[in-house]
């Protein structure tokens, strides 16, 4: 649609330079320590840069172990597969530890939240979402239990950086003798506040806001180019035994024996962070709280600027500091406009007083600055179709037909449809940000 021929969007005008959904921002320091990584000729997934942000970032979160490697996903992987052998042994290298077991996750996130379990043969059975954080439901979870009571292990997400129900989830966990790998990608530098007294006091041994990256036996965060702080790749798994650290030291680099010679006795990965992407990060690290801040200030005056319109920003729950990584919107229900989606394509009809997020993002990127819509569920997505589906109201496939009226309650599904990101980047400028939520507001007329 060329939004200039319409009326509603007259006096707008195309932004000179892109604004990014949320870019890297690099302070120059990042630069000294990839130089010192090639002068030293230490370029390989070994040297000073790899030590010293596992050191820095284990000091940050507050956790004993850190490890570096190649991506975030890779850091799900091993997590995945570290918690399963604590929980069924290892496996032949031709079968994943988690072959025929099923494993609970969170519903509405990106695929390589989920994808490493079924590396390991898992069944994936996805918890549905709650409003209050676009989180995980414990609710919906405790459902899960009741149906499938053999679980050992839950994937947790922290979506767009914001802190699911910890205490609620870990206190399930814990009663059904579960696992727990936490994904805090999206979340590094987050926080959740835990209470004195409190069962997750006495899990953690400390009060207070707490980084999320501690609640997980075994946790992750990701540095790929869009986070809050970035590497360009790389991710990092956490956890509180130094074995359990060095056995993933080990898998992430084929997995090799202390021998002369390439000796092989378990399946291995070539995972490692390599010491170049670890100057990147070690010089962004000094950085993080000054990107929150300028990430909260993106959400409070999106916060200010939309408030006349019929929208909600995402939740923030009243015990956790987000990192605020993405700003996102909520369309009102009754003010949503005509429109559908396919697989791959949409379809949408502009409507006096309505709108929706598909024109919102036609109209965002028509001017030069880029959206997103809402991470799709996984239960939605066509590889996942066949998967169990947990909801507050217990199985949430075939609800409802000719002999059963069932509510039909999907909060993933419906975030999906009303939601949208917006752009976050904290290079945005004043004037920049201004001009979306004017475009947005135009949307609306």
């Amino acid at each position: 649609m060329d939004f200039l021929s319409n009326s509603r969007f007259k006096g707008i005008e195309k932004f000179d330079k892109k604004v990014w959904l949320s870019s890297p921002t690099m302070h120059g320091d990042e630069q000294r320590w990839v130089d010192e990584a090639i002068q030293t000729n230490w370029v390989s997934t070994v040297g000073q840069n790899i030590n010293v942000v596992e050191e820095q970032a284990a000091s940050i979160i507050g956790r004993p172990c850190a490890v570096a490697l190649s991506a975030g996903t890779a850091a799900l992987h091993l997590a995945i597969r570290l918690a399963g052998e604590k929980l069924y042994g290892s496996a032949m290298p031709n079968h994943g530890v988690l072959e025929g077991k099923k494993v609970f996750a969170s519903d509405m996130t990106f695929d390589a939240t989920v994808n490493p379990v079924c590396y390991e043969g898992g069944e994936l059975v996805f918890i549905d979402t709650e409003y209050d954080s676009w989180n995980m439901d414990p609710v919906a979870l405790e459902k899960a239990f009741q149906l499938y009571p053999d679980v050992r292990l839950i994937v947790v997400a922290h979506l767009y950086g914001t802190p699911g129900k910890v205490e609620e989830i870990r206190r399930i966990a814990d009663e059904h003798g579960a696992l727990i790998v936490e994904d805090a990608a999206e979340s590094f530098g987050s926080t959740y506040k835990v209470e004195p007294g409190s069962a997750l006091e006495k899990k953690l041994g400390k009060t207070g806001d707490i980084q999320t990256g501690c609640f997980g036996d075994i946790s992750i965060i990701s540095f790929n180019g869009n986070k809050i702080i970035t590497g360009s790749s790389g991710g990092m798994l956490f956890c509180d035994d130094k074995a359990d650290a060095d056995k993933v030291r080990k898998w992430s680099t084929q997995a090799r024996e202390a021998a002369a010679w390439y000796q092989h006795e378990e399946l291995g990965y070539n995972y490692r962070m390599s010491n170049i992407i670890a100057g990147v990060v070690r010089g962004q690290l000094p950085y993080l709280s000054e990107h929150i801040e300028q990430k909260r200030e993106i959400y409070r005056r999106y916060k200010e600027g939309l408030k006349d319109l019929p929208v909600s920003m995402n939740p923030i729950p009243s015990n956790t500091v987000p990192n605020y990584w993405l700003s996102c919107m909520l369309v009102e229900e009754g003010s949503m406009a005509p429109f559908v989606r396919g697989e791959k394509d949409e379809l949408w009809k502009s409507e006096s007083g309505k709108s929706s997020p598909g024109e919102i993002l036609g109209a965002l990127s028509f001017f030069g600055a880029e959206g997103r819509p809402i991470w799709k569920p996984m239960h939605m997505q066509p590889i996942y179709r066949t998967s169990s589906f947990i909801t507050t109201e217990g199985n949430g496939r075939g609800r409802s037909n000719a002999y059963i009226s069932g509510s039909g309650v999907d909060v993933g599904a419906d975030i999906f449809r009303r939601g949208l990101c917006l752009p976050s980047d904290n290079k945005m400028t004043v004037e920049q940000q201004d001009r979306v939520i004017e475009i947005i507001h135009r949307c609306f007329q």
